[in-house]
């Protein structure tokens, strides 16, 4: 981290000394950890997934729901034998599996406490991120990594680059998501509980649906021989500022019933089996009290 280039924004600083556009130093920053009953079925069960939500982000979504960690960085430094720790008491809650809720700019960290616990743990590990991920990074997780759940926010570079301050965003997260499916290309299951593999998660936003259907027709044409788990969300809510509210008024409603089932409709057209989501959850409900 001397000359940080764990994620694509590639800042080059030396993050023991300074942060870099993820906020953070070299020390893991946790917000909270906790047995988390809001991801798909097959990762929540009926005993939640242990979820350590890390501060900070390398992302700047104008909409994030939960910006209290990911930009005001609410949170503690941790050391890596505490992390360990944490994973060690989330096992012993009885939770499906270990999930590492947007690690991305701790990944040396995160890699070397699981290469010492892991084995013990002897529960599925899950990595929980934005998707713009860097692919060198991404292979010092593997073998340590069981199940990825990335988001694949934006087809569209103008969409990336004003809501998330990205341009680069899908020529990266599209390559991250090569990586992943590299790695775990099957999905196992223990009953109803996914033990491996990978879910591609995608929030259906505003005035955004023709954006969203590219994505998955992109899926579809890099992945038709064996199409991934997707997951389609509609959860997204306006929580903006007044003068967010202001610049962005496209994002400064729900979403409609049309806009989503024009998504969930090519999904199906295109033959993706997955996970949606009922009206009505789109509301702070779905976000942890941090």
């Amino acid at each position: 981290m001397a000359e940080c280039s764990v994620c694509p924004r590639n800042c080059r600083v030396d993050r023991g000394e300074r942060k870099g556009f993820c906020g953070c130093g070299e020390n893991i920053r946790i917000a909270k950890y906790m047995a988390h009953f809001g991801e798909e079925p097959c990762i929540t069960g009926t005993k939640g997934s242990g979820a350590v939500f890390f501060s900070g982000c390398n992302l700047r979504c104008i909409f994030c729901q939960n910006k209290v960690i990911s930009r005001e960085l609410k949170g503690t430094d941790i050391s890596g034998e505490k992390l360990e720790e944490i994973f060690f008491e989330l096992k012993y809650m009885g939770v499906h599996n270990i999930n590492l809720v947007t690690a991305t700019h701790f990944i040396p960290q995160v890699a070397e406490v699981l290469r010492k616990c892991k084995e013990k743990i002897g529960l599925p590990i899950v990595y929980n991120c934005g998707g713009y991920e860097s692919v060198e990074s991404l292979k010092l997780l593997e073998g340590l990594v069981d199940i990825y759940l990335p988001d694949l926010k934006y087809y569209s570079t103008e969409l990336s680059e004003r809501y998330s301050s990205c341009p680069d965003y899908f020529d990266k997260a599209s390559a991250a998501v090569k990586e992943m499916l590299r790695q775990q290309p099957e999905n196992i299951f223990d009953g109803d509980i996914l033990q491996k593999g990978v879910i591609i998660r995608h929030l259906v936003l505003p005035n955004c649906y023709k954006d969203s259907i590219k994505i998955f027709d992109w899926l579809y044409e890099n992945f038709r021989e064996q199409l991934p788990l997707i997951s389609v969300m509609r959860q997204y809510f306006p929580n903006l500022s007044p003068a967010e509210a202001e610049k962005y008024p496209a994002l400064n409603r729900k979403l409609t019933t049309f806009e989503y089932r024009k998504v969930v409709d090519r999904c199906a057209e295109l033959g993706f089996e997955g996970f949606t989501q009922k009206k009505g959850c789109d509301n702070s409900e779905m976000t942890p009290d941090f």
